[in-house]
């Protein structure tokens, strides 16, 4: 069964990858006309997020990699930021 929920009840929801990883919290929802279009993701103390993009606040996570929400929400572990393709191959 499908379990509606409002967008002001995911504010501030924990954000976790889908291999378990804490990747922060939700900051506010990207609407387009009356859809989601994706979400704002603040880098918190102690997150994945807080590591890897240093002094950036958070990341856009496209609703796609999005894949459930309940009292957390998951997201797919494509939407981690994966800078090692700016590193020269050997």
């Amino acid at each position: 069964m499908l379990k509606m929920k409002r967008l002001s009840e995911t504010y501030d929801m924990k954000v976790y990858t889908d291999t378990g990883e804490y990747f922060g919290d939700i900051e506010e929802s990207i609407l387009m006309q009356t859809k989601i279009f994706g979400w704002r993701v603040r880098a918190t103390k102690n997150s994945f997020l807080s590591g890897v993009l240093g002094s950036a606040k958070g990341v856009i996570v496209p609703h796609q990699l999005v894949k459930s929400i309940g009292d957390v929400m998951i997201i797919s572990k494509a939407a981690v930021p994966n800078f090692s393709h700016d590193e020269p191959q050997e």
